[in-house]
């Protein structure tokens, strides 16, 4: 896969933006207090790129210090793949296994919780873009679980509802803000696509009151530019069922309400690549 990004990721160290040093002083643990909840995340640096994750190297942690690679304990639950010239990062999740179980659930993913730079907060105004390829997957056959494997999260901490995510559904993806009952499709049929690139972006700007907005929007394969789906204006977007000062992006495979008993397919795997998280605050 040719990378679409990596002129960006030099601007970025030349400008210093995103350093290695100013990563290592993230606050630990996913839960605990954060320099996040002392100001915006969105920085006053000359890039609008705040992190990108792109695995170049080969590393579960794509050489950020304190980025979560998984809680699963299986040997294969996540790792590196080849993409192209460089890597991907893989997440497999098979049912009824508790090597592939995280916090009670059948899952496997990759995080930033402990990142700051990958971190939100009310009043920032930031843009999430990410790439995905469903491996040998099998498609959804009538009869089985409809809920859906999610790939991709905007995550509160504290152990509340994410405030938004994507996932397959069906034989779909589909966009959830789970609080406020939203959800629309934005890939009608990801079949023609199996085993190919797709290319997700979400813009957000993140408040705990109805000024709000989510934005959705796809690249797929073959496609030159991002095509808008999907747009949810005055809305809350920063709406943790619990106190919380920060939230954190969270990507990989989560396969809630799903199981051997229903029929569900067993093993299921998923690629990311190109995970990036700008400021739209600066223009």
């Amino acid at each position: 896969m040719k990378k679409s990004t990596k002129r960006a990721v030099i601007a970025v160290a030349a400008a210093g933006t995103l350093t290695l040093a100013g990563l290592a002083t993230a606050q630990a643990g996913q839960d605990g207090p954060s320099r996040a909840s002392e100001g915006s995340c969105g920085g006053t640096g000359i890039s609008s790129t705040l992190l990108d994750i792109e695995y170049t190297n080969g590393q579960l942690n794509s050489g950020i210090p304190n980025l979560t690679t998984t809680h699963a304990t299986a040997p294969d639950a996540s790792y590196v793949v080849p993409s192209g010239t460089d890597h991907a990062v893989a997440h497999k999740v098979t049912l009824g296994d508790p090597g592939y179980v995280s916090d009670g659930a059948p899952r496997s993913e990759s995080a930033t919780n402990d990142v700051h730079e990958g971190k939100f907060v009310v009043g920032d105004e930031q843009r999430y873009e990410f790439s995905v390829l469903l491996k040998d997957w099998e498609t959804w056959e009538s009869g089985e679980s409809e809920s859906g494997d999610i790939i991709f999260q905007g995550k509160h901490a504290g152990g509340n509802l994410p405030s938004f995510y994507l996932m397959t559904k069906r034989n779909s993806i589909a966009f959830r803000s789970p609080t406020l009952n939203l959800q629309s499709t934005v890939v009608g049929d990801f079949r023609p696509h199996l085993g190919q690139w797709m290319h997700f972006r979400v813009d957000v700007k993140w408040t705990d009151d109805d000024t709000g907005s989510y934005k959705v929007s796809t690249r797929m394969p073959g496609e030159s530019a991002y095509t808008l789906r999907q747009t949810y204006a005055n809305v809350k977007t920063f709406h943790p069922v619990n106190p919380a000062d920060f939230g954190y992006l969270k990507w990989g495979l989560y396969r809630p309400g799903q199981t051997l008993a229903k029929g569900d397919v067993p093993t299921r795997i998923v690629h990311h690549d190109d995970i990036r998280v700008l400021d739209l605050s600066q223009g």
